[in-house]
């Protein structure tokens, strides 16, 4: 998969993967061989609870892509909609972070014009994920625009506590992303742990947490074990990625793994943690396998 892949558009088309199943496209071999290749269960020490995201593995079927996902251990697959849910309860899997309730990355709770679209789209969201027996739900802050950071967290607060008593009525907890506003997400508002965590308090409910995003909080803050033991009480998820690149997250990467996952283990987390490396090798499953391998304290 090439590097430079667009997540928006990957994340669009999952949403309208399983499509291709049910009209009888066929899926190329290597693709089919490729998430079959782990047939063999995979034992886990039970510390962390893995999971990944579908959108790094879009050239894979859902069907074999979640056969995979089970055999390497995994409790479940992260960015999945309601479309694809049945496939992930038919193999044993959990939908780890829902979505499809955004408008885009660009377009979220900081801007007011968004807020009516917004809050019709989480609190049916809200009871979807409910209904299917589901925690998680992702939202964005949307991009700056030229808004200050003050001027955006009281527009987010206004918009989110219109849905915020819904989701703690059904046990929903909404995450908003951090992601990179250096190289990823030019202008994106919530770059940043500090200002994340503004929000959270402001908000002051127990279901809005942070999806903590390694490889894009390495890329603009650093600092990432010390972050997780100051903020970890506001994150509720986490995704990896190797820096830079945003490839496997071995040894040819500059993040150690192995400690990142230990200093979370001892926060006393207990939700899942989330490949979100684009694969740079030819056999994807075999890039996720080691990744798993690695970040299985």
């Amino acid at each position: 998969m090439p590097e430079n892949v667009n997540r928006r558009k990957l994340i669009k088309q999952v949403l309208t993967g399983s499509a291709a199943l049910v009209a009888g496209i066929s899926i190329p071999k290597n693709v089919m061989a490729t998430a079959s290749e782990n047939e063999q269960l995979v034992s886990l020490k039970g510390k962390i609870n893995h999971s990944a995201c579908r959108w790094c593995y879009s050239d894979i079927a859902i069907e074999p892509l979640a056969k995979s996902f089970k055999n390497l251990g995994m409790v479940g697959m992260d960015l999945v909609g309601p479309s694809e849910w049945k496939v992930l309860k038919d193999n044993g899997l959990i939908s780890t972070m829902c979505n499809g309730a955004e408008i885009s990355l660009t377009a979220g709770f900081n801007d007011p014009q968004y807020h009516n679209t917004l809050i019709k789209n989480y609190t049916d969201h809200i009871n979807y994920v409910a209904d299917a027996g589901y925690t998680n739900l992702i939202c964005f802050s949307g991009n700056r625009k030229g808004m200050d950071d003050e001027q955006g967290l009281n527009n987010c607060v206004t918009g989110l506590k219109k849905i915020m008593a819904h989701a703690e009525k059904r046990g929903v907890v909404i995450q908003m992303e951090l992601l990179n506003s250096k190289v990823d997400h030019k202008d994106y508002m919530c770059d940043k742990s500090n200002w994340g965590v503004e929000l959270c308090k402001r908000l002051g409910s127990p279901n809005f947490k942070l999806l903590y995003d390694i490889y894009h909080m390495q890329i603009d803050e650093g600092d990432v074990i010390h972050t997780i033991q100051k903020h970890h009480a506001y994150f509720g998820h986490y995704h990896t990625g190797g820096v830079p690149g945003r490839n496997e997250i071995d040894e040819r990467q500059e993040l150690y793994y192995p400690a990142i996952m230990r200093a979370i283990v001892a926060t006393g987390f207990t939700g899942y943690v989330a490949q979100e490396f684009i694969p740079s090798e030819k056999d994807a499953i075999a890039s996720l396998k080691k990744a798993i391998t690695i970040c299985d304290i």
